[in-house]
């Protein structure tokens, strides 16, 4: 027993509680416990105008009815997809292109770094400022830039509701296809030297080093800045709401501004936690895959 007692006593476990113990509980409480809570009030009719009943019997799935037959709730979960995908496969490729062009060591290459790198240090709001003037049709750089080059037909209203959504996707890309960028370089950069020779001495043209020998190695990298996008393009509450409020308009609605219009707007915060259990679920079938694989293997 003496001994039993002994080592718990010197057990890395108990003697790292001090460390890891306060950390887990916040964070379990913060995060864990706040997704519970909002599921908890998912079940219910709290307005936000009385506290609500957290009785199991008056439980119902009657907001996630309601949500699923919102015409509203469709045309945002369309926006919000396409968001993410149109968002994170143009950031891929503008990414990997910078990364070969910098990777060929061409001149000002820290330079060039930087500058697309910086936009990625921006917050949204920040960003959102500035793409609003990029995009003003009378003193716009955009437009100007259109004119000024002879492209008159370009200089469009890019706030209107038909280009809302792909005006959101550009500043978007804009702020991250720096980051991108030096995941491919970071890739580019460890595959060994001695594949590029083996390539040239077979006859293998730059265009076929690419296709059939560099970019094949690139998945991790691609799946890894991948899931990061698309968890960014799921943030991009922020940038929207900056740009438009909580009114969008149906081309830009997406799920997380029809949460927040909901819940802090129409003060309907259990259809409100509906809708954000939603977007939760979209999250976990982004993320849970990416999950399992690295654990497979042997990641995490």
């Amino acid at each position: 027993m003496n001994t039993l007692t002994q080592r718990i006593r010197d057990s890395e476990l108990l003697r790292s509680t001090p460390f890891w113990l306060p950390p887990t509980l916040i964070v379990g409480l913060a995060i864990y416990g706040s997704i519970s809570w909002n599921v908890l009030i998912s079940f219910t009719d709290f307005e936000g105008l009385t506290l609500p009943t957290y009785d199991v019997s008056t439980f119902d799935l009657e907001m996630y009815r309601q949500l699923f037959s919102d015409p509203v709730f469709w045309n945002a979960t369309k926006n919000t997809f396409i968001l993410m995908v149109v968002f994170t496969l143009l950031c891929l490729l503008t990414g990997l292109g910078l990364a070969i062009l910098i990777d060929k060591g061409i001149r000002y290459e820290n330079t060039i770094r930087t500058i697309y790198l910086l936009p990625f240090s921006l917050s949204f709001v920040v960003t959102a400022k500035f793409w609003l003037w990029m995009y003003n049709p009378d003193i716009g750089v955009v437009n100007t830039f259109f004119e000024g080059i002879g492209l008159e037909f370009l200089a469009l209203n890019w706030l209107s509701p038909r280009l809302k959504l792909w005006s959101i996707i550009i500043g978007l890309v804009w702020q991250f296809s720096g980051y991108a960028m030096v995941v491919y370089l970071a890739g580019l950069r460890a595959i060994p030297d001695a594949q590029y020779e083996a390539a040239n001495i077979d006859g293998a043209n730059t265009l076929t080093v690419y296709l059939r020998i560099i970019i094949p190695q690139l998945r991790t990298s691609t799946v890894s800045a991948a899931v990061v996008l698309v968890v960014f393009g799921l943030k991009a509450f922020d940038f929207i709401y900056a740009l438009f409020r909580v009114n969008p308009g149906p081309n830009a609605d997406i799920l997380a501004t029809m949460m927040y219009r909901q819940a802090y707007s129409a003060n309907n915060w259990a259809y409100g936690s509906a809708i954000a259990v939603a977007l939760f679920v979209v999250a976990l079938m982004i993320i849970g895959p990416y999950l399992y694989s690295e654990y497979q293997r042997g990641g995490l």
